[in-house]
């Protein structure tokens, strides 16, 4: 007599999954200081995979020194950008005079615009800038403290990341072994094929970032160079860098590119700069970001700022820049296995309502 299968209830199951996300969200809380970098490197660890692939097959070097080399050709590119970015900042400092004198005449301005308005003589609004002042400097060693801190804890960080990225590059054989073996004769293809998928797609949707960045840079450096602003390579470069921080980065630099140029130029400069980043995010969002970046990981929009949000709560600024990957990781994983491949269908921004034969449908679900 054949066995009955036991039919668990929906409610069940849904249960026991927020269950198991409520502890999962709150282990990974836990060990953020450890995840956060591992998986910076894991990520940075496909990105380099094939240089070090070429160090080590063409150039015949062993597994670390061509491990070690990719990093230290991305670590080089990286100092090349940050030099270009801080030498266009010290020519900023120089206008610092400017900047103090176009702030002081724009504070007077406010403050005429306030007594007119509200009836609050200069004499009061100057005693709550010195009340607002002392009880800054009060708490300035705090602030300091803090910041120093942090920017400590920023350069170990980094540290960390590069570690785990050549410690990746170096046992990759070993931990994707590992995966086979754990995973068992039954499902080794399936896990070879998520593996494979995820360097695939991560690599492309990385390179896709970096391309799509480099794109809009040139076009806001254009854009400032021809209205004619100082510093324009600087608040293009920003411009690009902050683009790629989803949802958030259009207003960081919105805000950063209309305060240089307030400092550096007249009103009008600051109108043209303030509209031409909306323009050049109005078409990166529309073109450019679903050419270069879009085909690369096809996600649900509500569910992947949905995604955002949940992981700047939880890694903050690092978990904006995750959440995209690991949720293209998730896809993977659910759209090959049977039982998970609802949640693989919710990830995906790819529906068809259409009805498609077996042969079609075998062939979608194995792309």
């Amino acid at each position: 007599m054949p066995e009955k299968k036991l039919l668990v209830p929906f409610y069940e199951k849904l249960s026991l999954v927020l269950v198991g996300l409520i502890a999962l969200g709150y282990l990974v809380i836990l060990g953020k200081d450890i995840l956060d970098p591992l998986v910076f490197g894991f990520l940075f660890a496909i990105l380099l995979l094939p240089i070090a692939t070429f160090f080590e097959r063409k150039l015949r070097l062993p597994r670390g020194a061509a491990g070690s080399c990719a990093v230290v050709s991305v670590i080089a590119v990286i100092y090349g950008l940050v030099y270009l970015i801080g030498s266009q900042i010290t020519k900023l400092t120089d206008d610092w005079p400017m900047l103090r004198k176009q702030v002081s005449g724009s504070v007077l301005q406010i403050q005429g615009w306030i007594e007119s308005s509200f009836h609050i003589n200069m004499e009061k609004q100057m005693d709550y800038v010195h009340d607002a002042t002392n009880k800054f400097m009060s708490s300035g060693g705090e602030v300091v403290g803090n910041t120093v801190g942090e920017l400590g804890s920023l350069i170990l960080f980094f540290v960390f990341i590069i570690i785990f990225t050549l410690l990746v590059l170096l046992y990759r054989r070993l931990l994707f072994k590992f995966l086979l073996e754990v995973s068992g004769d039954d499902f080794q293809q399936t896990v070879f094929d998520i593996v494979e998928n995820i360097q695939k797609i991560l690599r492309q949707y990385i390179l896709g970032l970096l391309l799509e960045m480099f794109i809009v840079s040139c076009i806001a450096c254009a854009l400032f160079l021809l209205i004619g602003i100082k510093y324009a390579l600087l608040l293009g470069v920003i411009v690009g860098l902050f683009n790629i921080i989803p949802y958030v980065g259009i207003f960081s630099a919105l805000f950063l590119s209309s305060l240089v140029t307030f400092a550096t130029g007249n009103v009008q400069q600051v109108i043209e700069v303030a509209v031409g980043v909306i323009i050049i995010h109005l078409v990166d969002s529309n073109l450019i970001l679903p050419v270069v970046v879009g085909s690369k990981v096809r996600l649900n929009a509500l569910l992947s700022f949905i995604g955002i949000v949940i992981g700047e709560l939880i890694w903050g600024l690092s978990g904006m820049f995750l959440a995209i990957p690991v949720m293209a990781i998730l896809k993977i994983v659910f759209d090959r296995i049977d039982s998970m491949k609802p949640w693989g269908l919710l990830l995906g921004g790819d529906y068809q309502p259409k009805s498609l034969s077996k042969k079609k449908l075998k062939t979608d679900t194995t792309a």
